[in-house]
């Protein structure tokens, strides 16, 4: 069938024509030019919108027709009952009903997707006509599809009586969708709850419908599946447990059909897990035998490896036991009911198998756990110690299942597992991790006791041959708990760290497990430095080993953060192997920078007149290495290690803080003595031997953002870390970041320059450096925006944060006739223009800082004077649409200063902007933007109140005031 026009020619001009809406349907699915597709779809939503759409779509469900058409037609119905039911006749209402009864007959053999759709069309205009105009519309739609009352429509009649099965399926069908239509319309909130009334009251005539044909053995599988999903659609409007609970009862039969039980399950899983069931107690207890008489169905199929089915009878009992744990264990007189359905959810967290290659179960089954421990835990006392006898016993076997659950399979196995199927076992473990950590709150020291003797057994008797899985998973278990418990009172740690030296580490598994463990006990060590010389061999052994990269560099970090001021005697080995690695590059970048930190940390605690001979001969080989790259060429191969030991040097100056050392020595007679009192910091000693080095890195790698990122983080961590004990570095490193800056303007040497102010600025002595850095940072980034900043969001952020970190520190600099104060105004104005959130997120803060002070600043006051019009009137562009609505608050921040500092000057200056007629935007009204300027300058306090205002204004310009967008 050739179309009989071509919509991509002039789609504006087409007239709305069956025709030409056949054409465009043909142009959007079988046309492969994507433009002419989007012309197309864009000419067919206009169509629907129109009110010939009313006529049309009908011509479109003709027999003749393509699927496709047909489908657009339904649609087409859809949309305008749903969207423009207003625009329909009160009288048109009973003819449209008649037509859509017939063409859902006509269709109820197919094709699928028109049927569904006309259905959905159908339940929309319940919906709109629920309760008053249509008060009984499942009984008459019952009736309109009973084969021995056809429709007086010509050949649907003749067709009702000739294929019941297909008229039944069409009215499931229908009375599926019709809760779904109600859940997914947007209605107001009284409309929502007449019509939930409403149809919950239709339930009476659906439920016993749908008893009979579940029930009627003449019923095929097709018809019973329909009966079950229309089940579950009906249930998510809360109809009351107990008015259905026999039909529910009636789902567990069709657990026993393969074809029906996926449908089953859902339906079963949606109806118990309606929270308002909780109110049909008799039901639930009533559905309690039914969902234990699966437990040997459960069994067999988890002894055939049958995964779908011990899937599927697992979500059952978790629903049942989860959503209504509480009023459960409440039924005392069914207590034995519940214990049996807590150990059937018991024997699906230990299924067989290993989860997720040969078992997908187990892991619904956690989150009950969590919710029947809260339950027990908040009885009143002497209802709780009851509770308790019952159920501890079954989290202690809860323990061990869980821990075997957590088995590595053997080696070979592992390996042949996919990357996927890793990543899934990890996050396995960790939600058991995290479950073990929630059970400690129930059984206590006891756990923790269980733990260490089953350990101790595996690892001290002969007789004993435990495979590594069954050491690793006990110490896991130790891990979890130790990981956020507080176990510095455990009496059973002293022997576990007495265990742990005595470990095979040759299976790297359980190696990583053995280092994660340690770290998780490093604040006990701290406790108790007697017992590190146990433990750091094991460790310095781990970071020799590639493959145990990330455990054992990361407790070696938190052993020296926590045990820092006890490791003086093991300083040496714990240098000499780091080094070595380093050296040796055994580590991937990130691990190497998290080594660097934890070396910080413990050159941190060593006497000061040690520091400097240890970090010399630390960073030697690497300045060095950095040494000869400078003399090179830039090139690709080179900046990576250039970068890299600029990383390790600036994780390093990150934590090594000598002015922490009287953190930890209790007793210290001047606990804050800095040794800059007396001689220089190490750490700035050996930035002043590097300076000359860095600033040969510099001079070729200059306009790679990159290293100049790097050099720059190196200083920014010294400052952070040393603040005024880098004092000595200020001036030469003000004067390297002006040239480097007037060079080739970056982000982070900005940065930089305003981690100095912030420290700084309060120092005289070092005031002439800054300044001048400020002037000479200030000018270049001028020149960018003289030429056009828009390619430089990140410099325009940075600039901003810095002048309102000197606004902040020292406004004092704003009255230096070197800083353009007037440039810097529009500076700010236009980083409020970008449509990146942090710059003017940044602009709003430099403005926030500015204005307060234009009262005691003559010349910020003139600047005010001259542009704050134009300021106003940026604000004002950007909220009625100019930028994205997400930036609004910070725009209101702005409105607030202003309002709050120069109130006078504001009221004038939206009185100006906002006489423009169609400013900010056509569809404000001048009426409407009074009232925002009279709600505004109201509010000169309230930040909640400015922000409403002015994004209430913004959806308004944006005309999307009451679509539902000003909720999100």
């Amino acid at each position: 069938m050739e179309p009989p026009a071509n919509p991509g020619d002039s789609p504006v001009e087409l007239e709305l024509t069956v025709e030409n809406v056949e054409s465009a349907l043909y142009q959007l699915y079988f046309d492969p030019d994507m433009e002419r597709k989007n012309v197309a779809q864009k000419w067919l939503t206009q169509a629907q919108a129109s009110a010939h759409a009313w006529q049309f779509c009908w011509a479109l469900l003709s027999p003749d027709k393509l699927p496709e058409v047909q489908f657009f037609g339904a649609s087409t119905l859809h949309t305008k009952i749903s969207r423009h039911w207003s625009d329909l006749p009160t009288e048109q209402h009973e003819s449209l009903r008649m037509q859509l009864l017939s063409h859902i007959l006509h269709f109820s053999s197919g094709p699928k997707m028109v049927l569904t759709r006309l259905c959905v069309a159908l339940a929309s205009m319940a919906l709109n006509l629920i309760p008053q105009a249509w008060s009984q519309p499942v009984a008459d739609m019952v009736r309109a599809f009973q084969p021995q009352k056809p429709e007086p429509e010509g050949s649907s009649g003749a067709e009702a009586s000739q294929d019941p099965q297909a008229h039944c399926l069409a009215l499931l069908e229908l009375l599926t969708v019709l809760p779904e239509e109600f859940q997914s319309s947007r209605l107001a909130q009284a409309r929502r709850s007449q019509l939930r009334e409403a149809l919950a009251g239709e339930w009476k005539v659906v439920c016993p419908m749908l008893r009979q044909l579940l029930q009627s053995q003449d019923s095929s599988d097709q018809v019973k599946e329909k009966v079950l999903r229309c089940l579950s659609s009906w249930v998510g409007l809360d109809v009351p447990l107990g008015e259905s609970q026999e039909l529910v009862q009636d789902c567990f039969t069709a657990l026993s059909n393969p074809e029906l039980f996926d449908t089953a399950v859902e339906t079963i899983v949606n109806a118990i897990s309606q929270p308002d069931c909780q109110r049909y107690i008799d039901a639930l207890v009533n559905l309690m035998p039914l969902v234990l008489g699966l437990h040997d169905q459960l069994k067999t199929a988890a002894q055939d490896g049958d995964m779908e089915t011990s899937h599927g009878i697992c979500r059952i009992a978790v629903a049942m036991g989860e959503t209504h744990s509480r009023v459960l264990l409440e039924q005392v007189e069914h207590w034995q009911e519940y214990l049996a359905l807590v150990n059937m959810i018991l024997f699906c967290t230990g299924i067989p198998g290993h989860y997720p290659v040969s078992e997908t179960t187990s892991s619904l089954t956690l989150t009950f756990w969590y919710t029947l421990q809260d339950d027990i835990l908040s009885f009143e006392e002497e209802k709780q110690s009851v509770y308790l006898q019952v159920y501890r016993p079954v989290y202690f076997q809860l323990v061990d299942v869980l821990l075997h659950k957590s088995h590595y399979p053997s080696q070979e196995e592992y390996t042949s597992w996919s990357s996927d199927d890793k990543e899934q076992f990890r996050i396995y473990r960790v939600d058991i991790s995290d479950t073990l950590m929630y059970v400690y709150e129930m059984l206590g020291a006891e756990l923790l006791s269980n733990l260490y003797d089953r350990l101790g057994r595996q690892l001290m008797d002969p007789q004993q041959s435990a495979a590594w899985q069954d050491t690793e998973a006990l110490l896991f278990g130790f891990q979890s708990i130790a990981e956020t418990i507080d176990v510095n009172y455990s009496d059973v740690i002293p022997g576990l760290i007495g265990l742990i030296p005595r470990i095979n580490i040759s299976n790297i598994m359980l190696a990583d497990t053995v280092m994660y463990t340690i770290g998780s006990l490093a604040e006990w060590l701290a406790d108790h430095p007697v017992m590190l010389g146990g433990i750091l061999p094991m460790v310095l052994q781990g970071l020799v080993k590639a493959e145990l990269s990330v455990s054992s560099v990361s407790t070696l970090k938190r052993i020296c953060r926590e045990c820092r001021h006890d490791l003086g005697p093991y300083a040496q080995d714990i240098l000499t192997v780091s080094q070595d690695v380093l050296v040796k590059e055994i580590h991937k970048s990130s691990q190497c920078m998290w080594l660097m930190q934890a070396l910080g940390f413990l050159l941190s605690a060593l006497p000061v007149e040690e520091i400097l001979g240890r970090l010399h001969s630390l960073i030697t080989p690497h300045v060095q290495q950095l040494d000869t790259l400078a003399q090179q060429e830039p090139d690709p191969t080179n900046k990576q290690p250039i970068i890299h030991i600029l990383g390790m040097l600036s994780s390093l100056f990150t934590t090594l803080d000598i002015n922490r050392q009287a953190d930890g020595v209790e007793g210290a007679a001047n606990p804050r003595l800095t040794p800059s009192q007396t001689t220089r910091n190490p750490v700035v000693v050996v930035l002043q031997q590097v300076f000359t080095l860095i600033q040969t890195i510099l001079s070729k790698w200059l306009d790679d953002s990159e290293v100049v990122e790097a050099v720059c983080g190196v200083f920014d961590k010294s400052v952070r870390t040393l603040l005024h004990d880098f004092g000595p570095m200020v001036a030469q490193l003000s004067e390297m970041l002006g040239q480097i800056y007037s060079a080739f303007p970056q982000a982070s040497a900005l940065d930089l320059a305003r981690q100095m102010v912030l420290i700084f600025a309060g120092e005289d002595h070092h005031m002439s450096s800054i300044k001048s850095l400020i002037v000479v940072l200030t000018s270049a980034t001028l020149t960018i925006f003289q030429q056009g900043p828009r390619d430089h969001p990140d410099i325009a952020e940075s600039f901003m944060h810095l002048h309102a970190q000197i606004l902040k520190r020292k406004p004092d600099l704003y009255l230096s006739d070197e800083l353009d104060v007037k440039a810097l105004f529009c500076c700010g104005i236009l980083s409020l223009k970008f449509p990146e959130t942090p710059t003017v997120n940044a602009a709003s803060l430099f403005f926030t800082e500015l204005l307060p002070r234009c009262k005691d600043m003559p010349s910020l006051g003139e600047v005010l004077q001259r542009d704050g019009k134009l300021l106003t009137e940026t604000i004002l562009q950007a909220v009625g649409g100019g930028s994205p609505r997400s930036l609004t608050e910070h725009f209101s921040d702005v409105l607030l200063s202003l309002n709050r500092h120069c109130p006078a000057l504001l009221s004038q200056w939206l009185k100006e902007t906002l006489q423009t007629p169609g400013f900010p935007s056509a569809q404000v009204s001048t009426e409407q933007k009074h009232t925002f300027s009279q709600q505004l300058l109201r509010e000169q306090t309230n930040k909640r109140r400015v922000k409403d205002i002015v994004k209430e204004f913004s959806l308004l310009c944006r005309g999307l005031q009451g679509s539902g967008y000003s909720d999100y």
